[in-house]
């Protein structure tokens, strides 16, 4: 297994231009980005699109926004990815010196148990654990079994030597400090992307991939184009402000759901019909397949039923917008995620082919 993207000495423009974006998503994986604590990978975005040449500017919420001049500027067409993920909170200092949490984002407790984290206090200092259940030990519980992962009973363990709250607060931890899990970023010679976080991480890889290949060849998109890079998705509003008047299309790049039920894999580039939150726009997702098929992807429409992304908030907060949701499938969402470059490359493809279309459904 690879870990790292071995050079490779030959390549064409298209190989490297996407060798790029899986080491940018590699860099994404591994910097920590809990939301409400985003301002280190933003910051590293912001630094990146601006050393490729692009022009960006800060929202007050935090996140990063890129405009695009096109060559019909009467319209523009918005897409957004996020680079906030899952993570949690301290919520209680215990007795024992252990830490309780509250979540940040919806995951189930059982995901995260035995994994790595690590614990950014006010000062600045990051303090490793590890998150365990109260009654691990076989040796010790006899009903290790039969316990259910909860609130109540996930445990962060410092490695510190710790044995009370004070001793635990003399560290400078306290109460309101962020917690991010180890990614676990792996990249597989079979192609396979392993890793906390692909979603939407991978997304935000293929958008400023594109977004570097544009510049490189010097391609004029045929309207203007404001991408947000969120930093609120995974509470649910992320992209509901920053919209310019003059935006027409709305399409959030986020993530596929792979599970039983749905047509979507590790593969295949995700067209979304509907989600939690309703229908998403019938034309421009007919407008997405009919691209799909015209460039020979392997591609798949779904139904998200337990899913909502920034393009739903942006309709939940009054814009009027024709919105569409897109993405590479990854499975096991909202737990160690794992997907291939193949879904990748479908999703790059499909953007490409649809920021370089003229059809605008309104």
């Amino acid at each position: 297994m690879n870990q790292h993207i071995p050079h490779q000495a030959k390549t064409s423009p298209s190989e490297a231009r996407f060798a790029y974006v899986k080491e940018l998503l590699v860099r994404l994986l591994q910097t920590p980005s809990p939301t409400g604590d985003t301002s280190a990978i933003i910051q590293l975005l912001n630094e990146e699109c601006t050393s490729l040449g692009l022009k960006t500017r800060l929202n007050r919420k935090g996140g990063l926004l890129i405009d695009v001049q096109g060559e019909d500027t009467s319209k523009r067409r918005f897409i957004t990815g996020h680079v906030d993920t899952l993570g949690a909170m301290v919520k209680e200092i215990l007795p024992s010196g252990r830490l309780r949490l509250h979540k940040i984002g919806g995951y189930a407790w059982n995901t995260i148990t035995g994994e790595y984290c690590g614990v950014r206090t006010q000062g600045g200092a990051l303090i490793t654990g590890t998150a365990m259940l109260h009654n691990t030990s076989v040796h010790v519980y006899s009903d290790v079994e039969k316990t259910t992962a909860a609130n109540d009973n996930i445990e962060i363990v410092l490695d510190a030597k710790v044995t009370t709250a004070d001793e635990t607060r003399a560290l400078g931890v306290a109460v309101g400090d962020f917690v991010h899990f180890d990614p676990r970023v792996q990249l597989t010679d079979t192609g396979f992307i392993k890793s906390r976080h692909l979603d939407d991480k991978a997304s935000v890889a293929i958008i400023v991939g594109l977004l570097r290949e544009f510049l490189e060849t010097r391609t004029v998109l045929p309207y203007n184009l404001t991408v947000l890079i969120s930093n609120n998705e995974e509470i649910g509003y992320g992209g509901n402000s920053n919209i310019p008047e003059d935006t027409v299309e709305y399409l959030a790049v986020d993530m596929g759901a792979i599970g039983d039920g749905q047509t979507t894999d590790e593969y295949c580039v995700s067209i979304c019909a509907k989600d939690g939150s309703g229908p998403y726009h019938l034309g421009l997702r007919r407008h997405l397949t009919a691209l799909a098929v015209d460039n020979q992807l392997k591609y798949a429409v779904d139904i998200y039923p337990n899913y909502s992304s920034d393009a739903s908030a942006a309709i939940r907060a009054g814009a009027d917008i024709v919105h569409g949701l897109i993405g590479p499938g990854v499975a096991h969402s909202h737990a160690y995620e794992r997907t291939h470059t193949e879904a990748l490359d479908n999703t790059y493809r499909l953007l490409r082919a649809y920021l370089l279309s003229s059809t605008l459904q309104a």
